[in-house]
């Protein structure tokens, strides 16, 4: 955790873009405005509710009953001056609180819409997510995205607004009774020195001392709470992956095993969370015991000059109640500190989110990548390498004519999956020369499904309302999948409703709508029988007798559906070569 200045410097560069650089900025700070104008328009109302209890307690002191009943209603003018009533003060005090918390919640969610947009897209540009997920948390720096674009964004413009608003109230409040109990404070005697504004002082000090002492009780609780987050958001992870993966756990009977790793991270849940219930009962027993002392305070300074009779009744109650506001506005760190650490700790998780995004948009490949004018796909100098730096390739070559149907193979792990999506572009681990032909089309071993219906599922991702619900259905039939034709509208899971060779001629289905003239395939196949797989390829052949297929495979039945292969070779952590072979 940083300091106050780089929390302070953190949360002001989160909050700076939505008021000084979006194109919603002039309502943002017109909103602003008027919220602050509200919040300020109910203290100036604290102060005249404080000069009407003056009134009001004078007037029950004095028996007065007319200026009783004229301070309940709307004003009261009498020998003391004019003073207005309880039912007005009241009904303006309603209608200004009511339009400040409803003008503050629409420029939250105004704010937190915004915010949600540019991070989602910030998160999506450059493959940014990708390029996190490649790296892992400790290298960039962030964790369980999902939760900071939800939680962390919604509680952010939350607390900025509530802390600001609260701050710029209890300055104003500090100010406003500062001269109201500075003239009602009797003058003390501190070293033979007469010392005017006897209570204004001892608030002050009170106040100062109050700080202090929480501060160095709840100041672990920033740290806590930060890792209270992530220990939550890793359980609910958890969670997810569970749900994502019944059959797989059903088939193994990893109940126990699942059972005992979720236990395990709640475990993480339940110590943090001890550990902040302890220092919070510290905190408390600090705030607590400050705030109590604090109510009588007022009335041990105040009570001689009551009984000695220099005071009546009505100024008694003003001046207790001026030193609780002066008290109040200057415990706002005391009163706030939990909400503060909270704050500190979602401020240190987005601002990490930003920098990791930052830093994963700028890792890219170092790739040279033109457009081949005859079709042919070539590979010069490409050094290959994994996030953590070993090297799959160095100054390797690769030359694929268009036309041809050629299978690259080697042993399980040697890197051809990374190559494949080196040559797809996505890999930021790469540096060459690439020439690539127009229009290619990738196909991995694990297709991804979104969510929605099966029709949304196949024309992913162009607009399912592009294309006939007939083209559909007939792409269904082609690639094996007929009993699927009546489930075209419908919303299902599709990741475990469907098989694995189901989902395979799904994607295989998306490949022929698309109508690429080069489809590279990782193992896409990987869950049919061969006779399927051989079926398949008849298929993409049938539709795009034009196009260029590149597969990756292990197996000799898909090598024998290629007229050339590419074999992979490399041994243990040196880097690979790539050696083209004559058709088997």
């Amino acid at each position: 955790m940083g300091g106050v200045g780089t929390f302070l410097k953190d949360a002001w560069l989160l909050a700076r873009p939505y008021f000084v650089e979006s194109e919603e900025r002039w309502l943002a700070r017109g909103l602003l405005a008027a919220v602050i104008a509200l919040a300020l328009t109910n203290v100036g109302l604290s102060v005249l509710i404080n000069f009407w209890r003056g009134a009001f307690y004078t007037a029950l002191g004095d028996k007065d009953w007319t200026s009783f009943i004229e301070l309940l209603l709307f004003w009261c003018r009498n020998k003391n001056g004019f003073t207005f009533g309880f039912t007005l003060l009241a009904f303006i005090h309603v209608g200004a609180f009511i339009y400040e918390y409803y003008l503050m919640q629409l420029l939250q969610i105004r704010w937190r819409r915004w915010l949600t947009d540019k991070y989602l897209n910030d998160w999506m540009a450059d493959r940014a997510y990708y390029k996190i997920s490649l790296a892992g948390s400790h290298e960039l720096g962030t964790d369980n995205p999902d939760q900071r674009i939800t939680e962390d964004i919604r509680d952010f413009c939350d607390n900025s607004l509530s802390l600001t608003l609260g701050l710029i109230s209890r300055i104003v409040t500090l100010f406003s009774f500062l001269s109201i109990l500075w003239g009602l404070s009797a003058a003390i005697q501190f070293w033979g020195v007469s010392v005017p504004g006897s209570l204004v002082w001892i608030a002050l000090v009170y106040a100062i001392i109050g700080t202090i002492c929480t501060h160095y009780t709840g100041r672990p609780l920033a740290a806590l709470v930060f890792r209270q987050q992530r220990v939550e958001a890793d359980f609910r992870y958890s969670l997810v992956r569970v749900r994502e993966n019944v059959e797989g756990i059903a088939l193994y009977r990893g109940e126990h095993e699942e059972t005992t790793n979720l236990l395990h991270r709640f475990m993480a849940i339940y110590g943090n969370f001890r550990a902040i219930m302890n220092r919070t009962l510290l905190l408390n027993l600090v705030t607590g015991t400050y705030s109590q002392a604090a109510l009588i305070f007022p009335f041990v300074f105040v009570a001689p000059g009551y009984f000695a009779g220099r005071y009546p009744q009505g100024v008694i109650f003003q001046t207790i109640d001026a030193f609780g506001q002066i008290q109040s506005a200057l415990s706002w760190i005391v009163d706030r500190y939990g909400t503060l650490a909270s704050y500190r700790a979602i401020v240190e998780r987005l601002a990490t989110f930003h920098r990791s995004i930052e830093a994963a948009r700028v890792v890219d490949a170092n790739l040279i990548r033109t457009e081949s004018a005859d079709n042919t796909l070539q590979v010069r100098d490409l050094d290959l390498a994994l996030p953590n730096g070993m090297k799959l390739l160095e100054h390797a070559h690769l030359t694929i004519t268009g036309g041809h149907s050629v299978v690259i193979t080697g042993r399980s792990g040697s890197g051809k999956s990374t190559l494949f999506r080196a040559l797809s572009g996505i890999w930021p681990f790469a540096r060459g020369e690439f020439q690539v032909p127009k229009n290619m089309f990738f196909l991995p071993q694990r297709p991804y499904i979104p969510l929605g219906t099966l029709r949304h599922v196949i024309t992913y991702p162009t607009d399912a309302t592009h294309h006939d619900r007939g083209e559909l259905a007939q792409l269904l039939r082609d690639v094996g999948l007929p009993h699927l034709v009546d489930r075209l509208d419908r919303d299902d899971n599709w990741p475990q409703s469907l098989s694995g060779g189901e989902l395979q001629r799904v994607a295989v289905a998306r490949a022929l709508l698309a109508k690429p003239s080069w489809i590279f395939l990782d193992e896409a196949t990987a869950s049919l029988d061969p006779k399927s797989e051989a079926e398949i390829y008849q298929v993409l052949r049938t539709h795009l007798p034009d196009a260029t297929f590149v597969s990756i495979a292990h197996g000799q039945s898909v090598a024998e559906l290629h007229g050339g292969q590419i074999v992979f070779e490399r041994s243990g952590t040196m880097p690979g070569v790539l050696t083209a072979e004559a058709p088997a």
